[in-house]
C-alpha cells in the first residue's frame, strides 16, 4: 500500500512538471534594484522575457525601455536600445532615451494652447516651446508597477497620477501603460489615460534605436520604410506650420524602404531645420484608430529588423541629430551624432493649436487608449 502510495505521488508530481513545462511556465519576468537617485529615490528594472531567449529591460522610472536584446542573424544577441547604467542619468543626461512621453509628446508651440474658452501656459523647455510634457514630465516620475504573466506573455503594468496643474496642463489624469512581450518578439505598449477636466494628451515611447546594437555607431545604413503620403513641415522651431504636404519629390519620402544616409544631408531647408529628420509622417489609414504598419527599419549589417504597428495618426522619425558625443551611455559608449533612429508613434505635433489636424482633447468621462506594436526580427 504504502509502495502504491509512493508511485501515486511520483506520477503526481511529474505530471505536475510537464504542465508546467507545456505552459511554459518558465520564469518570464524578474525585478531588481537598478540603483538610487540622488534623492535617495530606490529605481527598478523589470526584465521581460520570452522563449526565444529574447528580453527587454524596462524600469519603474519614467517606464523607461532600458534595454533590448534580441538575436541577429547569425544568431548572436545585441542590446539595440540606447540607454544608461546609472538611473540618474535618465534625469539629468537623457534626451528622452526609451522614455514614456507626457502629457504631451512633442512640441506645442510657446507652451501656449487655448481650450473651452481658456488659455493654459505650460512649462518652457526647448528654445521657446514645450516638449515632450515639460520640464518634468511622465520620463522623470517613478511610476507604480505590477508585473505578471498572461497567457505565456510577461506583462508590466505600469500607472501614475498626474495632478491638475502639473507642468500647467489642466486637470487631474490617471494614466496606465502596459508592455507585453511575447514569444513572437512583439512587444505591444498600450496607453490608457481618463482625467477629470478638459485637457490634451498625447503619449508615446521614445526609444532609441540601433539594430547594429546600442554600441554599433552611424544608422544611416539602415533601411527604412514609411507608410505615409504626407507629413507636416515644421517652421525652425520645429513647430508644425499648419500644412499637411506631400513626400512625392521630396526627401521625406520614404513610401519605398531607402537607407536613412541616401538624402539625409540634401541641402533642404526641412532637413535643415531638423538637422536631419525629425518630423512626424501623416499615416496612410482605410480607417481611423485601427492597427495598421507604420514603419519598418532594417539593417543589412545585422539582418535584424523592426516592424511598428499603431493606431495612431502619426509617427515622428528622428535620426539622433543631436546627439553630439557628450553623452556616455552603457558599455562606456559615447553616442555620437545619427548613432541611432526613433520611431516615435503620436497624434501630430502642436495640435491644440492646429484645428487641422486630429484631436488630442481629453474629457471627463472619455479615455484615452492607445496601441503600439514594436516587431523584432530577422532577415536572412
Amino acid at each position: 500500500m504504502i509502495k502504491f502510495l509512493f508511485i501515486i505521488l511520483i506520477a503526481g508530481f511529474l505530471l505536475q512538471q510537464i504542465l508546467h513545462m507545456n505552459n511554459e511556465k518558465v520564469e518570464r519576468i524578474e525585478v531588481k534594484e537598478f540603483g538610487l537617485l540622488d534623492d535617495g529615490r530606490t529605481v527598478k528594472v523589470y526584465t521581460l522575457k520570452n522563449k526565444l531567449g529574447s528580453s527587454i529591460e524596462i524600469l519603474d522610472l519614467g517606464g523607461i525601455l532600458k534595454s533590448i536584446n534580441v538575436a541577429d542573424r547569425n544568431g548572436k544577441f545585441s542590446d539595440i536600445a540606447l540607454g544608461f547604467n546609472n538611473p540618474q542619468q535618465y534625469l539629468t543626461d537623457s534626451p528622452y532615451m526609451g522614455a514614456l512621453i507626457g502629457r504631451y509628446a512633442n512640441r506645442i508651440a510657446k507652451g501656449r494652447f487655448t481650450l473651452d474658452g481658456m488659455e493654459y501656459s505650460l512649462a518652457i523647455n526647448n528654445s521657446e516651446n514645450t516638449l515632450h510634457g515639460g520640464i518634468t514630465g511622465f520620463d522623470k516620475q517613478i511610476w507604480k508597477s505590477s508585473p505578471s504573466t498572461v497567457n505565456n506573455e510577461a506583462q508590466l503594468k505600469l500607472s501614475l497620477i498626474s495632478q491638475d496643474g502639473d507642468e500647467g496642463y489642466p486637470g487631474k489624469v490617471s494614466a496606465i501603460v502596459t508592455y507585453r512581450f511575447n514569444d513572437q518578439n512583439k512587444l505591444t505598449i498600450t496607453y490608457l489615460a481618463t482625467t477629470d477636466k478638459a485637457t490634451v494628451i498625447n503619449l508615446t515611447n521614445h526609444a532609441y534605436f540601433n539594430l547594429n546594437g546600442h554600441t554599433a555607431g552611424s544608422i544611416l545604413d539602415h533601411e527604412v520604410m514609411i507608410n505615409a503620403s504626407h507629413y507636416t513641415p515644421v517652421n525652425s522651431t520645429l513647430i508644425p506650420t499648419g500644412e499637411i504636404a506631400t513626400v512625392r519629390g521630396t526627401p521625406m519620402d520614404f513610401q519605398t524602404s531607402k537607407p536613412i544616409g541616401r538624402d539625409i544631408n540634401i541641402d533642404d531647408p526641412q532637413l535643415n531645420f531638423g538637422l536631419g529628420f525629425d518630423h512626424n509622417w501623416v499615416l496612410n489609414k482605410s480607417t481611423e484608430g485601427i492597427i495598421s504598419l507604420a514603419a519598418t527599419a532594417y539593417s543589412p549589417k545585422s539582418g535584424k529588423f523592426i516592424n511598428v504597428y499603431t493606431d495612431q495618426p502619426g509617427i515622428q522619425f528622428y535620426t539622433g541629430n543631436f546627439l553630439d558625443g557628450s553623452i556616455k551611455g552603457k558599455d562606456k559608449t559615447f553616442y555620437q551624432h545619427r548613432d541611432a533612429f526613433c520611431l516615435e508613434t503620436q497624434h501630430f505635433p502642436d495640435s491644440p493649436n492646429q484645428t487641422n489636424f486630429p484631436t488630442t482633447e481629453l474629457r471627463p468621462g472619455e479615455q484615452y487608449k492607445t496601441t503600439t506594436i514594436y516587431e523584432f526580427g530577422i532577415k536572412n
